[in-house]
């Protein structure tokens, strides 16, 4: 029994790269079935009617909390700046920010998250080093402070899954505890671990300071909350916000692990399927693509004419003003 165990465990070591592709695209292929059922049975002229419908009050109020939750994001790079002790302006680094976020929400974090700032802090001098630490601690703030704001949604019971999942509401409630458990344990990490660096692939990770993972996790949280509630103030009804907010962040999880940028689709699919029996289906899916239209598509065409600009500005400049980077160790 050992050796085909041991068998077992080297096969599973060589084919890993393998499976997990296979697995990825099973996964999409599945949520693009969903999709495309749910897309033949919509009336899109009626989805077009909800979104015309939507106040001109609600359109107003949710661009204002588009603005802030892109001010809100910068704020995560801000703390890279404060972790790596790099020495680009203050602006400049809210610039990045909004423009990688931006690019990252409509086309993938290899993109926006990692292309994006490699490009324009490389350009300010910053070294790859130094880029990877700012993307890795911006990654790290938005999960802990996803797991601590989806965690507590879950375990209050705020989002109550269809009959036709395979999770119920308990075992949610139970991931919920786990999640909340998950964001205490990196801040208790932050804290008490007495090894404060790891190396990883010619990468050095280090652990953030107590001040910064308390800084990260209101940060990240009130992010996650303005998003939801863009999606709120566009939704006819009476559906409460903390609803909403779960099942944005159901959404945004299940479109993260399927690869597809922005969700693009799944987080329609999954509106739909939680908020459908209480309004109509047309209302939601129109609801949605209001929000997407406002939080996706406007930002990235600003990030996009921003981008244009510097490149035309300094196409070959390694450097700007405030960006002379300021080494720091420890």
């Amino acid at each position: 029994m050992s050796r085909k165990a041991g068998g077992l465990r080297a096969w599973l070591r060589e084919h890993k790269k393998r499976l997990k592709r296979i697995a990825t695209i099973t996964f999409v292929c599945v949520i693009v079935a969903l999709l495309v059922q749910v897309g033949l049975t919509v009336e899109w002229d009626e989805v077009a009617q909800a979104m015309l419908k939507t106040p001109n009050t609600a359109l107003l109020l949710a661009s204002g909390v588009v603005a802030a939750s892109y001010v809100v994001y910068t704020g995560f790079d801000l703390l890279g700046k404060w972790y790596t002790g790099h020495g680009v302006a203050t602006w400049r680094v809210m610039m990045v920010a909004f423009i990688s976020y931006a690019f990252t929400m409509n086309f993938s974090a290899a993109v926006g998250g990692l292309a994006m700032r490699l490009r324009l802090y490389g350009k300010q001098g910053l070294d790859t080093g130094q880029i990877m630490r700012i993307m890795g601690l911006s990654i790290t703030t938005n999960w802990i402070g996803y797991c601590l704001v989806a965690g507590v949604i879950f375990a209050l019971g705020a989002v109550q899954p269809p009959s036709s999942w395979e999770i119920g509401g308990g075992p949610l409630r139970l991931i919920g505890v786990v999640m909340v458990g998950l964001a205490l344990a990196y801040v208790a990490l932050c804290a008490f671990s007495k090894q404060r660096s790891w190396k990883v692939r010619d990468h050095e990770i280090e652990l953030p300071t107590l001040r910064i993972a308390l800084i990260q996790l209101p940060l990240a949280m009130t992010n996650w909350a303005l998003m939801g509630l863009v999606v709120f103030l566009v939704m006819p009804g009476e559906t409460p916000y903390l609803s909403i907010l779960g099942t944005l962040l159901i959404g945004s999880l299940v479109g993260a692990v399927a690869h597809i940028p922005g969700g693009l689709g799944v987080t329609e699919y999954v509106f739909i399927t939680l908020l459908a029996p209480e309004l109509p289906r047309a209302q939601v899916l129109g609801a949605i693509l209001v929000y997407r239209a406002l939080y996706y598509v406007a930002p990235v065409l600003i990030a996009g004419a921003w981008y244009l600009l510097l490149e035309a500005r300094s196409p070959s400049r390694s450097a700007g003003k405030g960006g002379t980077p300021i080494a720091r160790t420890g």
